[in-house]
């Protein structure tokens, strides 16, 4: 049995093939004992891939995206969320809206966590022919600050997980009037690694990868139940099972866990909306993102 470690950005539902992978099984038949870990701050990861604790980041493209080019060498080698799992929650509005809503409104961003929950959403605006100027941003704080201070009385909309948006609707805190998953592909979450250990690591990366897919395969077609019940109990055992379960199914049929391999269009679309945030030096290829990898997809 061959080991990888694994340190990801956060302890998401939106990570659950990793976690079905682990508890049914899927790793050990493909001959790998996983270890991983959440890093509280984030940046952790980065920290674990230079001293060698861990083998694979898992988190955002955006990351490999920034450093690209820079002396920290990063290449991509699988991904987990082929979109984005996002929502806008509104405070007042009470069915489905455009982004033109959100001009002259304060909105709150979570931005500790990482920058893609505000730049994905700017960049939507931005292609909607629309600024994201004319909107007043709070912006840089953790997920759990700015619900708090939304619930006080803060903003007119936050922009949520999808988890945290329908814990505030249930509450009758707001209604989720926008979802980011209906705005098409995005390659959201990824595994990272560095660059000059991606011979070492590649056939393991392989066969992880193909775990993950299984487990990806398995939940979209409605045949983890129990796996995925044996993750709430573990993993959020205060939280509301129904409301986790709906949230899965959700992502399921949004198409979060759709596929393993990046699509290079909407790579390049990330890509573009990052430089247009001044968030990258230049707009990295896909074949620059994935280095000597092959986690690639057409693009549809």
């Amino acid at each position: 049995m061959d080991t990888l470690t694994v340190s990801a950005t956060a302890n998401g539902l939106n990570y659950l093939p990793e976690y079905v992978a682990d508890v049914s099984g899927i790793f050990a038949e493909h001959g790998l004992s996983v270890t991983a870990k959440a890093c509280d701050p984030w940046t952790g990861v980065l920290d674990d891939l230079e001293s060698g604790e861990a083998d694979l980041a898992l988190g955002g493209l955006w990351v490999p995206a920034m450093y690209a080019g820079s002396p920290r060498a990063l290449s991509v080698v699988g991904q987990l969320n082929h979109k984005f799992p996002m929502t806008i929650v509104a405070r007042n509005a009470t069915g489905p809206v455009g982004l033109d809503w959100l001009a002259g409104k304060v909105a709150l961003a979570p931005g500790a966590g990482g920058s893609a929950p505000y730049e994905y959403t700017a960049g939507l605006i931005r292609e909607a022919g629309l600024d994201p100027a004319a909107t007043r941003w709070v912006r840089d704080l953790s997920t759990a600050m700015l619900i708090e201070l939304y619930r006080a009385g803060l903003g007119d909309a936050i922009v949520l997980d999808l988890v945290s948006a329908m814990e505030l609707e249930a509450a009758g805190d707001g209604t989720v009037v926008f979802r980011h998953l209906d705005t098409g592909v995005m390659p959201n979450s990824v595994y990272y690694t560095r660059t000059d250990r991606v011979a070492e690591l590649g056939e393991k990366i392989e066969r992880f990868v193909a775990a993950i897919d299984v487990a990806e395969r398995r939940i979209t077609a409605g045949a983890a139940g129990a796996d995925i019940e044996q993750v709430l109990a573990a993993r959020w055992p205060d939280k509301d099972h129904d409301l986790l379960r709906s949230a899965a199914q959700q992502m399921a049929d949004g198409g979060v866990w759709d596929s393993v391999t990046i699509n290079r269009g909407a790579s390049d679309r990330w890509m573009r909306i990052l430089d247009e945030g001044g968030l990258v030096t230049h707009r990295p290829s896909l074949e620059e993102l994935l280095g000597s990898t092959s986690a690639v997809g057409s693009a549809s």
